[in-house]
């Protein structure tokens, strides 16, 4: 089966992810569950490095044989685009395929809190989307830039990795840049987005304490700074960027975060009631000014509490997410249970 005919496939069966890897038939995951091909062989350590090789320009080839993994973007011709991460295990070359939505979804359909909608009014500041990979981190990005390119004329500068979601422009003007190809790592796309009179810049991802002190200072700048991060926990993700910097900049990042930080949002994906399809379960941190006042003196351990008491400000706790979903039936008891049961263990 040829790899064309298994990303086929996937669109038909709406997989969030294709793996194909040595050693292993091919696989979808769909609804967060695995399911391997059947009627067809285990691939060979030497059929996976082919078909890995296979799928990259010379230059991909180049750098992934020299670092020995990859992210890149493909395009299925009259289908759809694929992000891919290529990396090399033990029984052979791996490749996971997610496949990239040509439209961006309607807001009502990705069951978000409706604050999200406040985001993209916003002139200047920060706003984290956390969670790890498959969680719509990219997608609820994509429909806040969107959002924005639909109502109001602005400068707006993207640095991915790789280019996903494809914008047209609509009242703004929308530039993406790729790490590796547009442009040679997060944090030069960044600094260089500062001299190029953005309004918005959208980080795909924040890796390195030097991208964290651009993100900063463009938010502090006059930009809205939209970034993602592999962290849990609205309130615990605060902690930990402080944590990231040396006990000499923690002062300072501090003061920075207390007053460039807007929102952070922690999103989980989680299987519905039905079986088909999956729902966000999202909490959202507020940086009101209790919030700031937290931040700024190092108490980030209350922050929990503060967003039970001032959730009329619009905060939401990952508890009243999962109740929420629960009680409008769009997740079965057993999943409310145990991420329930994961809550008790975070806290």
């Amino acid at each position: 089966m040829q790899i064309a005919d298994i990303l086929k496939l996937a669109l038909e069966k709406n997989a969030s992810d294709i793996i194909i890897t040595g050693g292993s038939k091919p696989s979808l995951k769909i609804n967060g569950d695995i399911y391997f091909f059947d009627n067809v062989e285990l691939i060979s350590k030497d059929e996976s490095k082919k078909l890995a090789l296979s799928i990259m320009t010379e230059s991909q080839r180049e750098l992934f044989l020299k670092t020995l993994e990859l992210d890149f973007s493909i395009e299925l011709k009259g289908f759809c685009r694929f992000r891919v991460n290529a990396f090399i295990q033990k029984d052979g070359y791996s490749l996971v395929f997610r496949p990239i939505k040509s439209e961006i979804p309607e807001f009502e359909m990705l069951h978000l809190p409706e604050i999200l909608k406040s985001f993209t009014y916003k002139r200047n500041g920060l706003v984290l989307i956390t969670w790890s990979v498959g969680s719509w981190k990219t997608t609820t990005l994509a429909w806040l830039l969107w959002e924005i390119n639909k109502t109001m004329s602005k400068h707006i500068i993207t640095v991915e990795d790789p280019i996903e979601f494809v914008y047209e422009n609509k009242k703004s003007i929308i530039e993406q840049r790729e790490v590796g190809t547009h442009t040679l790592t997060f944090d030069n796309g960044l600094k260089y987005a500062l001299r190029q009179a953005p309004d918005v810049i959208m980080i795909w991802e924040m890796r390195d304490l030097e991208t964290f002190r651009l993100a900063l200072r463009a938010a502090e700048t006059g930009n809205l700074v939209f970034a993602t991060l592999h962290t849990s926990g609205a309130a615990r993700t605060v902690a930990r960027i402080i944590d990231m910097f040396p006990w000499d900049e923690k002062e300072i990042i501090r003061q920075q975060l207390s007053e460039s930080l807007l929102w952070v949002v922690w999103q989980q994906l989680l299987k519905t009631a039905d079986g088909k399809g999956r729902v966000p379960a999202t909490e959202v941190l507020i940086n009101t000014v209790p919030v700031a006042n937290m931040i700024r003196k190092n108490q980030t351990h209350q922050i929990p509490n503060a967003m039970e008491t001032w959730k009329e400000s619009g905060m939401i706790t990952m508890k009243d997410s999962l109740d929420t979903l629960f009680q409008k039936w769009l997740i079965a008891k057993e999943i409310y249970e145990a991420n329930l049961a994961v809550l008790d263990r975070y806290n």
